[in-house]
């Protein structure tokens, strides 16, 4: 099949979303939204979740299947992931099922050509001009393929390709152990207070309960300062330089920085009232509605140490939240939030053990980079 087709020529079906939300509920099955399409794979921590009625509804016009893959139309535009095997999901808003005709082309070959620079550059043209980026269907349907290798030597290609994106999805998994063991210490030192030592230390009360003795509750606009960003959604470059950080759980990429520092990155507003939070250190910008915070000093909060202490107050952000449609954190919520201080003692023996975690975090986090790179300077030789 060495010539040029449209998408719609080569493919089973492709079937736009239901234009409303789904009811969502703790359990079920996962209703695909933008923020969980990632780049070739679904991000699927803290999906959201639809009853089986539910889903028996938003599956109407077609039931995503093994190999299908799910087209992101909006923020950003043009991101793209193939379904596993033995996972039954709905679309979720602003998204496209797209159904590849095996004979034709191989799925997982549509997956990587559709994120190579040919075809997002013709997403962009296509959605540009708009306040938000957002791609039209029939669009969808009419965009133009280049040329296609035979069936053989799409599967090569598309192995080769893979190998790397399961090097980047097993150091993933290795980075969500390291973050639950960082997590885990946060609680048993500062929630359980069983930090070292304190067999000695006696309780007393607090506006919180039960505390160590010469520790103190501290609002957390005392102890850290707050900026948010200045860039839209649109500002996501599939091929930029730095990372950009919005209200999603996923990290984008931009083409500039306004930030070069230690931080946490929270999320100021949330459909459904999750605020992601990350700590970060280096170069990045963020999402104008996005929360760049740091501690006003080290030796009574580290920076390490907020971003675990937000981290676990974030069902609280969450019922105090404000908005209706939208939830939204504003400076006076977390300007008011209770913050748990310790010595600094504490604090220092805290942050040498985190950063031991953060560290072995970091080299994993610049492998799957430069296993990202590598592939994606693979991709247009390939594709």
């Amino acid at each position: 099949m060495n010539k040029a087709y449209l998408l719609e020529d080569v493919c089973e079906l492709i079937v736009d979303c239901e234009h409303k939300t789904a009811p969502t509920q703790e359990t079920g099955y996962p209703s695909i939204r933008t923020p969980n399409i990632g780049r070739g794979s679904l991000i699927l921590d803290k999906v959201k979740r639809v009853s089986e009625e539910t889903y028996k509804k938003w599956t109407r016009r077609a039931i995503p299947t093994t190999d299908d893959l799910i087209l992101a139309r909006e923020a950003p535009v043009g991101n793209v992931a193939i379904i596993p095997s033995n996972l039954k999901v709905c679309l979720g808003q602003r998204t496209v099922l797209i159904r590849a005709n095996k004979n034709k082309v191989f799925p997982r070959y549509l997956c990587y050509l559709l994120l190579g620079d040919e075809i997002q550059g013709k997403f962009f043209s296509l959605s540009n001009g708009a306040t938000v980026h957002h791609l039209n269907v029939k669009d969808i349907r009419n965009l133009e393929l280049p040329k296609l290798p035979p069936l053989p030597t799409q599967k090569k290609i598309a192995s080769i390709l893979s190998t790397y994106d399961d090097l980047i999805e097993n150091n993933t998994k290795r980075i969500k152990i390291l973050e639950e063991m960082a997590q885990t210490i946060y609680k048993e030192w500062f929630v359980k207070f069983r930090f070292p030592g304190h067999e000695q230390v006696k309780m007393v009360e607090s506006e919180l309960g039960l505390i160590p003795e010469g520790w103190e509750v501290k609002k957390l606009g005392r102890i850290a300062s707050f900026k948010t960003g200045k860039l839209n959604s649109n500002a996501a470059k599939p091929d930029g330089i730095y990372p950009f950080f919005t209200c999603s759980q996923q990290i984008f990429r931009t083409d500039t920085y306004s930030f070069d520092t230690e931080c946490i990155v929270l999320a100021g507003n949330n459909a459904n009232g999750i605020f992601h939070i990350k700590y970060f250190n280096g170069k990045f910008d963020v999402y104008q509605r996005t929360y760049v915070i740091q501690t006003l000093d080290k030796q009574t909060a580290s920076n390490y140490y907020l971003y675990f202490a937000i981290k676990e107050q974030l069902e609280l952000l969450k019922s105090i939240s404000t908005g209706a449609a939208t939830k939204f954190l504003t400076i006076k919520i977390l300007n008011n939030i209770n913050i748990i201080v310790n010595s600094n003692q504490i604090q220092e023996q805290f942050s040498d053990v985190i950063s031991t975690v953060f560290s072995q975090i970091d080299i994993l986090q610049e492998k799957n980079q430069n296993l990202r790179k590598t592939r994606d300077l693979l991709l247009p030789k390939l594709i």
